[in-house]
């Protein structure tokens, strides 16, 4: 009777060890694809739900299947193209989502430009266990410019340039294929974690990225000035070649990888317009020098420094023993009969310092 019982229920005789079965995890939702080189790029998330019934520290299996849209010339069903095993799906994790690259064959591609291709994805928790069918999308492919070898970045004050030459063959890849003519360029860039910047800027293939790619500008001239960066932190460039294809776009794949430390190595300028005002000695008060120069235009200027000797070509000692906000400075510890020549120099936030500025001679009287 205890048999049967548990026949109908489908509970274990008692005493007996209960048999799990694992659930079927949730499919995926938020499949995205899009054409970049000789490849198609898929983005997806995990579910959330499916993740929560795996055992901890389990991460799924990911099929990813490629077909054509049901048509009635093309009847073929999709086929699997790639397996990401569990244990290896933190290679192709970016930014909290699943990013895996569909390598097509150029020559393929160059002769059926325009084939359109369909895309889903499936989970599994275990072998006999996979969930649904993800969204399905399908991409329109053609022929793609090639990459862009000769990206170069420079560090300027007020910009960091980008300069690169057009691809050297806009073919799409394949032998006789139709030249492809680009119509623009795509500019791209990420910010890299402060402790990562040393690692990257020596391999840039290995930068850790700490957010998705920006698309900074689309210009159809090669060259870009970035103008939107800060000092002290280090950046990821990549730039993409865009083709016109009918009324669609291709982007090339990524050109060569550059990263760039941007560091403030760059000087104010030299204050102007130093003038001096003695103050005569009096009964009450020893003589003092006024100093009074324009301010600096700089945004990252710090303050000032100002300098005292008795030799015209000397630039003698500091005076001021403290930073001067303002380009101002009261000079008490001068002495009668004596003559001084004053030069400033002006400092920024980074610490860099200016040349100095064109000297001011001042005569203090005798007795």
């Amino acid at each position: 009777m205890l048999l049967l019982i548990a026949a109908l229920t489908g509970c274990a005789v008692p005493g007996e060890p209960t048999v799990r079965h694992r659930s079927v995890p949730e499919s995926v939702h938020d499949l995205a694809a899009h054409q970049q080189g000789d490849a198609i790029v898929l983005r997806f998330t995990l579910p959330s739900n499916s993740a929560a019934r795996r055992p901890p520290g389990e991460a799924p299996t990911i099929e990813i299947y490629r077909g054509a849209p049901p048509a009635p010339q093309k009847s073929a069903a999709p086929r699997l193209v790639h397996t990401i095993a569990g244990d290896a799906l933190g290679a192709y994790e970016r930014n909290g989502a699943v990013e895996y690259r569909d390598s097509l064959d150029p020559a393929e591609i160059a002769s059926s430009p325009g084939e359109t291709l369909l895309y889903f994805v499936r989970t599994h928790n275990s072998a006999k266990r996979a969930s649904s069918d993800s969204n399905s999308v399908t991409v329109r492919v053609y022929p793609a410019p090639r990459p862009i070898d000769s990206l170069r970045a420079t560090v300027m004050e007020d910009a960091i340039l980008l300069s690169w030459a057009p691809p050297p063959a806009t073919s799409g890849g394949a032998a006789g294929s139709k030249p492809v003519d680009i119509v623009r360029y795509r500019v791209y860039r990420a910010e890299i974690p402060a402790g990562d910047a040393a690692a990257a800027v020596a391999d840039p293939s290995k930068a850790k990225l700490g957010e998705v790619l920006q698309l900074l500008g689309e210009p159809v001239q090669p060259g870009y000035r970035d103008e939107h960066f800060t000092f002290g932190r280090a950046y990821f460039y990549t730039v993409r070649s865009v083709a016109q294809s009918n009324s669609e776009v291709t982007e090339s794949a990524d050109s060569n990888l550059v990263v760039v430390s941007a560091k403030d190595v760059f000087p104010p300028a030299a204050p102007q317009g130093l003038e001096a005002v003695i103050n005569p000695a009096t009964p009450e008060a020893s003589p003092s020098i006024e100093l009074v120069w324009a301010i600096g235009t700089e945004p990252d200027l710090a303050g000032y420094v100002v300098y005292r000797s008795e030799q015209p070509d000397d630039v003698g000692r500091r005076v001021s023993t403290e930073l001067l906000p303002v380009p101002a400075f009261r000079d008490t510890t001068v002495l009668p009969g004596h003559q001084y020549f004053y030069r400033v120099r002006a400092i920024d936030r980074a610490g860099n310092e200016s040349a100095l500025s064109a000297p001011v001679a001042v005569q203090i009287p005798a007795p």
